[in-house]
């Protein structure tokens, strides 16, 4: 068979969309093109890759099969790529990196001090949800992903580079503002604003709330983490948010985060990327930056944290205080229903 890389890379994109006129936007073709290309392929190997059934289009068998080998193909191209890259210097390269959203509040701020280094370097950043983040994985689209939960359905490499505490935040006007050591079940009498179905913060809600016996009424569900922060700040409800997407709002005093016993949520940040994925040379740069100093980095980071929760009634609601970026710790021994301390959930071995 007389098959090109170029057949190839039509195919896949298509069956990874599903849509030739989406393919070639991502190819910058033109449709008639791509199709050309998907249709000499098939003539090459003598079957239909796709088929149609009304307006949308479906691999068949054999497009799945050939989608596998085809995927390889290409993977060992790009390892090739990377082999040859590996005898060059770090002056040059393209790093190609995707990001959670809430991980954009602290990247820009490590990608600058990396850029610094390396100035020859083109960077690639993308913001992307978590749906969008496993796509990229799988397909090998990225070098690498920042994110919080791993998944479970692909093979990944990689490690924790930074504690990601997990914070209650609730409008500067709140009763919870002027309490300490609010009792868990008082959360059942508030509207909680969350993130979409499979968010990485929303399981950790969902989850944190059920180990605790604690019924979560939830109101609005909201795509971004801005979004609920605009939200909460108008009194729509109470909402559950990385620490430090809130540090400008805290510092404002427009948002306070109040002292409920058993927060923060404890998750951490990793870099990962495909199991057996061959990293050029500046890739795997930037892992090592990230797993190495990352985390020294950012504790040297001043920021501001809202003290509402401390202040004394003639303090005024949004006092401030000067903090240098801490990894926080649990305030008490998490327990169950019956009293219990819960034992932390196991976190699976990343190689």
């Amino acid at each position: 068979m007389n098959i090109t890389l170029k057949q190839l890379l039509a195919f896949t994109t298509v069956s990874r969309l599903l849509s030739f006129t989406k393919a070639a936007t991502e190819l910058n073709l033109t449709q008639p093109a791509v199709s050309m290309q998907v249709k000499q392929l098939e003539e090459q190997i003598g079957q239909a890759l796709f088929e149609q059934m009304g307006k949308k289009i479906y691999l068949t068998e054999a497009g799945r099969e050939v989608r596998n080998y085809a995927r390889s193909i290409l993977q060992q191209v790009e390892d090739l790529d990377a082999d040859l890259s590996s005898f060059k210097d770090l002056e040059r390269g393209t790093l190609r990196i995707s990001v959670a959203t809430t991980a954009h509040y602290f990247a820009p701020k490590l990608l600058s001090i990396f850029y610094k280094r390396y100035p020859g370097v083109n960077v690639k950043l993308d913001v992307s949800n978590r749906e969008q983040l496993i796509s990229q994985l799988e397909n090998n689209e990225v070098d690498m992903v920042i994110m919080g939960r791993p998944p479970v359905e692909t093979e990944i490499e990689g490690g924790v580079f930074m504690e990601n505490p997990l914070v209650l935040i609730a409008p500067k006007d709140h009763i919870f503002g002027r309490e300490r050591s609010i009792q868990l079940k008082r959360l059942e009498q508030e509207v909680f604003l969350v993130r979409e179905e499979g968010s990485g913060t929303r399981k950790a809600m969902e989850l944190f709330f059920k180990q605790h016996g604690i019924r979560m009424t939830t109101g609005m569900e909201v795509s971004s983490d801005e979004a609920i922060k605009q939200s909460v700040q108008a009194g729509l409800g109470l909402g559950i948010m990385s620490r430090d997407a809130v540090q400008n709002e805290m510092q404002l005093g427009h948002l306070i985060v109040p002292d409920i016993l058993h927060f923060p949520i404890m998750r951490q940040w990793h870099v990962l990327h495909r199991k057996g994925k061959r990293l050029s040379p500046i890739a795997l740069a930037f892992k090592t930056f990230l797993l190495n100093e990352a985390s020294a980095i950012l504790n040297r980071e001043p920021h501001f944290e809202s003290m509402s929760q401390a202040n004394t009634p003639d303090q005024d609601q949004h006092q401030t205080q000067f903090r240098t970026y801490e990894p926080a710790k649990p305030q008490t021994v998490i327990t169950g229903p019956d009293g219990k301390p819960i034992p932390p959930v196991p976190l699976k071995k990343i190689t």
